[in-house]
């Protein structure tokens, strides 16, 4: 690792994995694999606990803000473990002069998120300091969710099996772009929002109705190419995708190329991977299809035999290459 601390070890990818192994996990003696959520055993129940903070500029950006974008993060990392999301703690830090009219629109849209999703804000803490000593706002927001035991190995990917099928539930892309957009005061002359959202419902409503779910994870920093990596280290086999199925809207697409991003290394913020039982798949993209957030879900790859851990990716014009892990950093503070 680098003497000090650069912008590439918090975007989700190689740097990042290293930092958090390395410096925190071996610190705090974290032995289990590293997942969204903690799952903890307490009193007979079993609980998911995570927590994540929020630095993304701007604070306002279509589809969204800071204050949703906390709120669907912490929801989405407890759905994702099989949990059924709770209670919210949110704590902010706030710079001196920061317009008090911004601050009530970003707790009213926290607050209209938490209503949809069914969760509740139970506690927090805020805290003021000195113009310049804090870039306007940052957010972190913590959560825990019921989890039932039959769910517990969703987390972890235990019960993955070769054959297995990779869905995700839409476009890819769509938040990265729709937040540079508004950074940089692009004026896309077709807009584009951010996916920002709270999937729990999503995903209940495919667990209620499917057994063959083995892994979910949401598609955040570090993009789809970040998650499947992940994947094989976890299962310790490989991974195919095909190219051609993996969702991304036209307009992201054409920006992709104009500004030289690959969608496949963007940050999301409404969308969730499955891994699915062979023969299961048709099921679940027909519930995810029943949802406005999954309407455009597709089967994008399979798990493969053998011991290689390596991402392959069958291009849409017939060749293959490695979908490797990033190392460097397409968009800073994205989320």
């Amino acid at each position: 690792m680098n003497e000090f601390i650069t912008l590439a070890q918090g975007n989700g990818g190689k740097q990042a994995h290293e930092l958090i192994r390395k410096v925190f996990a071996e610190s705090f003696g974290m032995t289990k694999p590293l997942t969204d959520s903690a799952i903890l055993e307490e009193s007979g129940f079993t609980l998911a606990f995570t927590t994540d903070s929020y630095v993304v500029d701007p604070l306002f950006f279509p589809g969204g803000d800071i204050g949703k974008l906390a709120l669907c993060g912490t929801v989405n990392d407890l759905a994702v473990s099989g949990a059924d999301p709770e209670y919210i703690a949110a704590s902010f830090i706030i710079e001196e002069g920061f317009p008090l009219s911004d601050l009530k629109n970003i707790v009213r849209s926290m607050s209209r998120e938490a209503s949809k999703a069914g969760v509740r804000i139970v506690t927090g803490d805020t805290k003021v300091v000195e113009k310049g000593k804090c870039d306007k706002l940052f957010i972190t927001t913590s959560g825990i969710g019921i989890l039932d035991q039959e769910k517990e190995n969703i987390s972890t990917g235990k019960e993955i099996k070769p054959g297995d099928k990779i869905i995700i539930n839409g476009p890819l892309g769509n938040h990265a772009i729709a937040v540079l957009g508004a950074r940089k005061n692009l004026g896309f002359t077709t807009p584009v929002a951010s996916d920002c959202a709270s999937l729990n419902h999503l995903i209940k409503s495919v667990l209620d109705k499917c057994n063959g779910v083995r892994f979910m994870r949401d598609v955040t920093r570090g993009g789809l190419a970040t998650v499947l990596n992940e994947l094989t280290e976890i299962y310790g086999s490989g991974i195919k995708i095909n190219e051609s199925a993996v969702p991304v809207d036209e307009p992201v697409k054409g920006l992709c190329e104009m500004l030289g991003f690959d969608p496949l290394y963007l940050a999301n913020e409404g969308k969730v991977l499955f891994v699915v039982g062979k023969g299961e798949e048709e099921k679940v993209l027909n519930i995810l299809r029943s949802d406005p957030l999954g309407r455009d879900s597709s089967i994008i790859g399979e798990i493969v035999p053998g011991k290689e851990k390596l991402v392959i990716l069958n291009t849409s014009v017939g060749g293959s290459r490695i979908l490797d892990m990033p190392s460097g950093l397409q968009l800073p503070r994205i989320c």
